[in-house]
């Protein structure tokens, strides 16, 4: 018996972890402790409580086995569906395709208007046309997708649907506005990389660098005076005031690829696309459309405006605006960086350090000479716009100045040119099909029928033909298809001829402020990404606000004191 309970004890204290003269510990050290008096009744005690311990540890471990069971097959149950449900979100979370809300958006705002039952004297192929239209345009403001990819979604619809064959969605691929954007960026960036760019940007803040007011009012008169000569806004606005005061904000440490567009270049590009839209309108010879306005007027009324008619006409409300916008501006869509009275000087230390011209700035400045002179005076030897543009970039590409490449990665062009041609060949189609007539008929109608006297029914006629411009992404296009059927209303309601004819037709360069597509200007600054687009329209829905009132409430009373009525 005292030789069992030795070695049960000797078995329990293995058990335990406890040895004769000292105490296991968990880090596997002993403690010290005084020696214990074994006896056979205590080893039999011990040996009973160790086997009474052993019944209870199984129990308890069955108990734990059988708990566990039922824990894991409740687990394995309840977890079936949140394991589903955390795969639907980690789908969602990994999404990789188009932003959903903004898709949902625009496919919302085209199926409200397809849903509309089709107004009378519309055909269903330009009320369906008009829904697509909307989608798309709804889809580049909301911006789901990139604007091109918004855009050939919108094609793809149209065509799909069987509202236009591929003839008439590619159509606009073919006119010379979006072509001459694009070139546009490619002159531009070699206009920057070259260096040219920052060497007139440095000499321009050396000039007038004090201030950021300072530098974007010598740029924007620097347009307006350009204006008259050039009659393609995309070329001027694109391919010279683009490049030059990209190159300014960079220069200036403004750079949307840094995130420091607001430093100074939102504001600054903001400001140069408006007031473009003025210039444009204080000239016939500013925009290519304005000649059609000329002729559609002389049509109408007998009377055919004059070059100094019209810039006379314009002279004091378009200045008028030229001076407001940037101020105006400045407070609404201010730079970060006000004054830099240390410019001027820092500057004339960079033009020092740039030292003196490379080959490459030379040839870049020839082929920029080349292209604005055939600009200007290209059209006595039947070269166009977008000619002109290729010479220059050919001679660009020959020299190795910028590579084709180099082309090929300027996104911003290639995207341009998609989502403005396909906003073009659908609005374009609207006319054709139409619905713009329709339209235009009906307003027409209306304020005929209300028997104003001419000067409200001049206010509500300029304010519709103003802002029916959302539905246009070009200036000629608006005036080709509403120009003379308002212009007779007015008439008709007594208002004076030339007058009529000359807001009408200064107010068709203007509303192109309102949209980054409405104007040949709007593209290649909204393109160089220093603006967001929702910040973009509001800006230029509160501008047209202020433009019309210039407009009408100076333009009246000068073109008083002028006799034009």
């Amino acid at each position: 018996m005292a030789s069992m309970a030795a070695r049960t004890t000797t078995r329990t204290g293995a058990r335990v972890g406890v040895g004769r003269t000292g105490e296991r510990l968990g880090d596997g050290r002993s403690r010290a402790r005084a020696p214990v008096r074994w006896t056979a009744a205590r080893a039999s005690m011990e040996t009973s409580d160790w086997n009474a311990g052993c019944d209870v540890g199984r129990a308890v471990t069955a108990a734990r086995g059988k708990t566990t069971r039922r824990g894991d097959r409740a687990r394995a149950e309840s977890s079936a569906s949140p394991v589903a449900r955390a795969t639907g979100s980690d789908v969602l979370a990994n999404w990789k395709g188009a932003k959903l809300k903004p898709l949902g958006y625009s496919v919302l705002a085209g199926l409200l208007i397809y849903l509309i039952p089709t107004p009378a004297g519309v055909t269903v192929k330009a009320w369906n046309l008009l829904a697509v239209f909307v989608a798309t345009i709804v889809g580049i403001i909301t911006n789901p997708l990139p604007l091109g990819a918004v855009a050939m979604i919108g094609l793809g619809v149209s065509m799909t649907a069987g509202i236009l064959p591929f003839s008439a969605a590619f159509s606009a691929f073919s006119s010379e506005i979006p072509w001459l954007i694009a070139l546009a960026f490619f002159l531009a960036r070699g206009f920057i990389k070259t260096g040219l760019g920052n060497r007139i940007a440095y000499q321009i803040v050396s000039l007038f660098g004090k201030s950021t007011l300072g530098l974007t009012y010598s740029l924007v008169f620097s347009e307006a005076l350009l204006a008259p000569a050039i009659p393609s806004l995309a070329a001027r606005a694109g391919g010279i005031f683009l490049p030059l005061a990209k190159a300014l904000c960079v220069a200036c440490g403004s750079d949307p690829a840094n995130g420091t567009e607001k430093k100074m270049g939102a504001y600054v590009m903001t400001t140069m696309f408006q007031t473009s839209t003025i210039s444009s309108g204080m000239f016939i010879t500013a925009m290519a459309a304005n000649p059609l306005s000329v002729n559609l007027a002389a049509s109408i009324t007998g009377i055919t405006i004059s070059w100094a008619q019209w810039a006379i006409g314009a002279l004091v409300p378009g200045l008028v605006c030229l001076i407001l916008t940037p101020l105006i501006l400045y407070v609404l869509y201010p730079p970060e960086v006000k004054e830099s009275p240390e410019a001027p000087a820092k500057a004339k230390e960079e033009l020092a350090a740039l030292g003196p011209m490379s080959l490459d700035e030379k040839i870049m400045a020839g082929a920029l000479t080349l292209t604005v002179g055939l600009w200007v005076f290209g059209s006595k030897f039947g070269i166009g716009s977008v000619a002109a543009a290729l010479c220059g970039l050919t001679i660009l590409l020959v020299s190795g100045v910028i590579t084709w490449k180099e082309c090929l990665a300027e996104g911003p062009a290639w995207d341009t040119l998609v989502w403005f041609a396909a906003l073009i060949a659908m609005a374009g189609y609207l006319n054709t099909f139409g619905l713009i007539p329709a339209f235009s008929a009906g307003v027409v109608n209306v304020v005929s029928g209300l028997g104003l006297a001419w000067q409200p029914a001049f206010v509500i006629i300029t304010l519709v033909y103003f802002y029916s411009h959302y539905m246009f992404a070009s200036g000629a296009a608006h005036i080709g298809a509403m120009y003379s059927a308002f212009l007779s209303v007015l008439i008709a309601c007594g208002a004076p001829p030339l007058v009529s004819a000359l807001v009408l037709g200064i107010l068709s360069n203007v509303m192109g402020c309102t949209t980054h597509y409405g104007i040949g200007s709007a593209p290649p600054f909204f393109g160089a990404g220093y603006v967001p687009l929702a910040t973009w329209w509001k800006i230029g829905f509160g501008m047209s606000i202020v433009y019309i009132t210039c407009f009408l409430g100076i333009g009246f009373p000068w073109w008083k004191i002028l006799g034009y009525w």
